[in-house]
C-alpha cells in the first residue's frame, strides 16, 4: 500500500512512532490490526479520499496533532470512546482507578459514585460497567466535554445510568450530601510552570483546563480533599489519580483535613506514586 509507505516514511522523518501509522488506518478505513500485519490483499474503503488522507496525516506530522483526535476516537479498557479536542485523551494509567475499586463490599458497590471532572465520560462508564446497581454522577465545568460524554455514554447504553451536570466539582451535587460512596477524579495536576514543557501534542491540542493545576498542581486537589466530606458516606471512598512525586503532598493534605482515614498513595505498574485513596471517617 503507496499511502502508508509514504505515512511511515513521514514519520520516521519526524521522530513519530511508526505504529501511529497503523492506528490512523484502523481509525479511517476498514482496515484491521491484522491485515495491516499480513498485508492488504483487498480494495480498502474509507470515508477519506487519499488526497484527504496526506491531508490528515500532515496534521500529525506537521502540526503535533494526536492521531486520536484525527480519528476522533480512543481505546480505553473495553471501549472505543469518542474523543475530541474538547477533551482530554484517556490514558491506560487512568484504566487503574477502576481496577482499585472492583472488588469493594457490596453496600459500596451500589452507589453513587461521582466523576468529577469527566471529559470524556471514561470514568463514568468505567464505573458503570463495574457497578451494575450504582447510579454513576459524572461532572464536567465544560459543555462541550459533557457532549462528547454523553455521546460515549449512550453508544454503550449508559445514558440513563449516568447522569451528567455542569459545573465545578461538587458544586452541582448539593442533593447527594452524606450519600455518596464513591468518588473518582483525575483532575488538573500539572504545575502551570510546566505546562510549557509537556509534549507538543498535549501542550498545543489538549485542554489546558484539564491540565493545569495551578502553581504547585494541587489547587483542584484541595477542593476535592476538602470538599469531598461533605459527600461521603462514613467509609466513603476519595480516589483520585495525580502527578508522579505528589503522592507525599496529597497525602499530608488528607492527613491535615482530619476527616479521612485508611489513607494509602498506591504506585502505577511503572513503580511511580500515581493514585491516592482515603476513605471518609
Amino acid at each position: 500500500m503507496q499511502w502508508r509507505q509514504w505515512a511511515q516514511t513521514q514519520a520516521i522523518a519526524t521522530a513519530i512512532p511508526i505504529f501511529e501509522v497503523d492506528w490512523f488506518l484502523q481509525g479511517v478505513t476498514d482496515l484491521t490490526a491484522l491485515e495491516l500485519r499480513l498485508g492488504i490483499g483487498r480494495s480498502v474503503r474509507s470515508a477519506h479520499s487519499l488526497d484527504k488522507l496526506v491531508v490528515l496525516w500532515e496534521k500529525r506530522t506537521q502540526e503535533a496533532l494526536p492521531v486520536q483526535y484525527l480519528v476522533g476516537k480512543a481505546s480505553w479498557r473495553d471501549f472505543e470512546l469518542i474523543v475530541t479536542p474538547a477533551v482530554l485523551i484517556p490514558r491506560p494509567e487512568t484504566e487503574y482507578l477502576i481496577d482499585l475499586v472492583h472488588s469493594l463490599p457490596a453496600d459500596l458497590q451500589q452507589g453513587p459514585w461521582v466523576d468529577l471532572g469527566t471529559g470524556s465520560g471514561a470514568i463514568a462508564l468505567g464505573l458503570a460497567d463495574c457497578f451494575p446497581r450504582a447510579t454513576i454522577h459524572a461532572v464536567d465545568q465544560s459543555e462541550a466535554a459533557l457532549g462528547v460524554a454523553r455521546q460515549n455514554a449512550a453508544a454503550y447504553g449508559f445514558q440513563e445510568k449516568i447522569q451528567f451536570y455542569q459545573g465545578s466539582w461538587w458544586e452541582p451535587l448539593g442533593h447527594l450530601r452524606g450519600k455518596v460512596s464513591g468518588m473518582i477524579s483525575n483532575p488538573p495536576y500539572i504545575p502551570s510552570g510546566m505546562l510549557p514543557d509537556l509534549q507538543p501534542e498535549v501542550y498545543r491540542h489538549e485542554p489546558h483546563s484539564a491540565l493545569d493545576g495551578g502553581t504547585d498542581g494541587l489547587d483542584d486537589i484541595r477542593v476535592l480533599v476538602n470538599e469531598a466530606p461533605q459527600y461521603l458516606v462514613s467509609g466513603g471512598i476519595w480516589l483520585i489519580e495525580m502527578m508522579l512525586g505528589q503522592g507525599e503532598r496529597v497525602a499530608q493534605l488528607l492527613a491535615d483535613n482530619g476527616q479521612y482515614e485508611n489513607i494509602r498513595v498506591i504506585n502505577d505498574f511503572a513503580g511511580g506514586d500515581r493514585y491516592v485513596w482515603a476513605q471518609r471517617k
